[in-house]
């Protein structure tokens, strides 16, 4: 077991940032990690829920497998009124965390209560008594390099004077044109250094922290818009041409309750094409809305947060201007922002071989993920997605887009596009927004479509029609090199989303078939099921490529094959049409490819226990121990996957089609913002090489 510290000597440094891409790191390396906060807020404390909001955020990923309860050490009231009975509590609470993990990421205090000059002293001799080497976090806001050097060096004296050891030093909100500057300053031979630049999403304030901080409440609008960041303030005092002349993306817009002319000026430029898109209105003052007004409020279905206050302008604003938002878990922007900050200027592989972590040999379905991301990340494709105006895809490319998994492109209505990620949210101006009634486009796609199709009769005239079809538009943009792979499925059939790729992409040369596989993520390994999802009753012939390409995929994503084709009969034990047809695409799989572990017909039981296949098939180089699962035929399939996801709680990764020349991969139509991600990033993965060799 491992654990690391983080330490800083004042508040507002950016330690949640830094802990939290540290926390997500370490879960790429171990199956559990936690957490541990040895000093809790208490008069600080998060006002709605009384709890600290850093352990709160830290405690709610999937990657922490401590509880709120588990992580909390003591209050800063327990330091102020017996600092040695307190520190031993630290240290046996910690040890209790550390005995159930592989790794603790421990998150010194905030300097949000009481603090003194010898705060940052106790963070040191925690650390020191639990054995954990420290990374120091500094502020870099407003300092040049060498202050931060000097800094630096005070705070590590202080460290070596409490027998603390530093594993690394942090810069956080820097200047952008400074960090190859400050890395340097604050590098030292024991200790790396690291320059994060500075971010103001993460200190923008949310609607919803906006609300509580002038006593307000919503009057209209969607709720789940509470969540979304500030983009600044504008005090709406003058008319309303002049108003609409100032607004910018994502701005509070604050004005008089009896100003009825503002609000539905602003709320009109809101769904205009040519306006920006704003976050909310707060009227202050007290005043009640004309009744006229409401209706016409009502009328335009607003979802933007239209909220009140009693307080005057003068008192609204200055609580507005002076409110600093927090990095949370209810603030996903934030929370990708800060874990994509840490991940593109900070080391964190070579910072866990400092950490000396014992990696594990498992792969727990976190792991997994993380696997997905980073080798999408390691080179970036160009991704069309056909469902531009989904709000599940506009969250997810949202994602996508800051953790640079894939360049995007979201077919649609570009101001349909636009005007529904503000109001969701999501912020998607890094992806190129393309309408599939585009003149030029649909005119290049037809000829191609025509040429491609004039064996079936398709004519000109038909072929402009069809290619206006988003899905048809998104295969065609990828087989004419406009995009690397497409991922669509979240609001059409499977059918719609594979028929295009049918006709215009084809299979992969000596493959008779489009087959699909699910990664099967378990609590301690990955495994691959084929076919789920396609081929309905495959031939023995058919049986066979799926086996093939079922290994090839599983290969391609870190999974060692080891290949059975499963029947009701192991080995020769049994007999009929069903067991007769496996052992014919058993045969031809090993004709095809003789240096892939396969064996068939087995059983289930015999191809994941080793006890069982000891039994069975003592012999067998796959029984007990195989890795990609070949279904007879789409019913056992089918029902199998689901099976093991509900009742193993497995996560289910896919479908992910394979035997096409070029990615297109379906998605499921109750697909989860988390599904699309991962599909996203696989179908990235599948770009990078020619899938004749997946």
């Amino acid at each position: 077991m491992t654990s690391v510290y983080i330490a800083s000597a004042e508040g507002f440094s950016g330690k949640s940032t830094v802990a939290l891409g540290l926390l997500e790191q370490l879960a790429r390396a171990v199956e559990r990690v936690g957490v541990f906060r040895p000093i809790v807020r208490a008069d600080a404390a998060d006002e709605s829920s009384g709890r600290d909001y850093v352990l709160d955020l830290l405690t709610s990923r999937e990657a922490c497998t401590t509880s709120y309860d588990e992580a909390a050490g003591v209050t800063y009231d327990e330091i102020h009124d017996d600092p040695d009975a307190a520190l031993d509590r630290i240290v046996d609470r910690y040890h209790a965390v550390a005995e159930k993990c592989d790794a603790v990421v421990v998150v010194g205090s905030d300097y949000t209560d009481v603090a003194t000059p010898t705060e940052f002293s106790v963070n040191a001799r925690i650390a020191a008594n639990i054995g954990a080497p420290v990374i120091l976090v500094v502020n870099g806001a407003e300092r040049s390099p060498e202050q931060l050097r000097t800094t630096a060096e005070l705070l590590t004296h202080e460290l070596e004077a409490h027998h603390a050891t530093l594993a690394a030093i942090v810069a956080n909100r820097c200047r952008a044109d400074d960090l190859a500057a400050v890395a340097g300053a604050i590098s030292t031979p024991a200790a790396p250094g690291y320059a994060i630049p500075d971010a103001p999403l993460l200190t923008a304030p949310t609607v919803g922290e906006l609300m509580a901080r002038v006593e307000g409440e919503m009057i209209a609008g969607d709720p789940e818009l509470l969540h979304r960041e500030s983009g600044g303030l504008l005090v709406a005092g003058m008319t309303l041409p002049n108003v609409l002349d100032r607004l910018t993306e994502g701005v509070v817009v604050v004005t008089a309750g009896d100003r009825p002319e503002i609000v539905l000026g602003v709320l009109l430029a809101h769904v205009a094409q040519d306006f920006p898109q704003i976050a909310a209105i707060v009227l202050n003052g007290g005043f009640a809305m004309p009744e006229q007004v409401d209706r016409l409020i009502a009328g335009l279905e607003v979802t933007t947060p239209i909220l009140t206050t009693e307080l005057g302008t003068h008192a609204t604003v200055e609580r507005l201007a002076t409110l600093r938002g927090r990095l949370s878990k209810d603030s996903p922007r934030k929370v990708v922002t800060a874990v994509t900050l840490f991940d593109e200027h900070v080391d964190g592989a070579a910072l866990v071989d400092r950490l000396e972590l014992s990696r594990s040999s498992a792969v727990t379905p976190l792991m997994f993920e993380h696997r997905l991301v980073d080798m999408a990340v390691a080179a970036r494709k160009h991704i069309v997605l056909p469902e531009g105006d989904d709000d599940r895809i506009l969250r997810a490319a949202d994602i996508l887009l800051r953790r640079g998994v894939a360049d995007l492109t979201l077919l649609g209505d570009p101001a349909t596009i636009t005007r529904r990620a503000a109001e969701v949210g999501a912020d998607v101006t890094g992806a190129q927004l393309l309408s599939p009634h585009d003149e030029e486009l649909v005119e290049e796609l037809a000829e191609y479509y025509h040429q491609a199709r004039r064996h079936k009769g398709i004519d000109l005239d038909e072929a402009r029609t069809t290619v206006t079809d988003v899905s048809y538009f998104g295969t065609l943009m990828v087989q004419l090199g406009k995009a690397d792979g497409m991922v669509s499925g979240a609001a059409h059939t499977t059918a719609h989303t594979i028929r295009p790729s049918l006709e215009v992409v084809r299979t992969v040369p000596g493959v008779s078939v489009v087959s699909s596989v699910f990664f099967m993520c378990l609590e301690h390994q990955v495994l691959v099921y084929g076919d789920c999802a396609v081929v309905p009753d495959p031939t023995a012939e058919q049986l066979a490529d799926i086996a093939i390409a079922s290994a090839r995929t599983a290969a391609a994503f870190g999974v060692e094959p080891r290949v059975a084709m499963l029947s009701y009969s192991t080995g020769t034990s049994g007999s009929g049409t069903d067991v007769e047809k496996v052992v014919t695409a058993t045969g031809l799989v090993r004709e095809r490819d003789p240096d892939l572990p396969v064996e068939g017909p087995i059983q289930y039981d015999a191809a994941i226990d080793s006890a069982v296949a000891k039994t069975k098939l003592p012999d067998s180089k796959v029984a007990g121990q195989a890795t990609v699962f070949v279904f007879p035929d789409l019913n056992t399939g089918n029902n199998t996957y689901k099976a093991v996801q509900r009742s193993a709680g497995a996560v289910a990764i896919g479908p992910v089609l394979q035997g096409l020349r070029k990615p297109v991969n379906d998605l499921s139509r109750g697909a989860t913002v988390r599904d699309i991600v991962n599909t996203v990033a696989i179908t990235a993965i599948q770009a990078q090489k020619p899938l004749e060799n997946v």
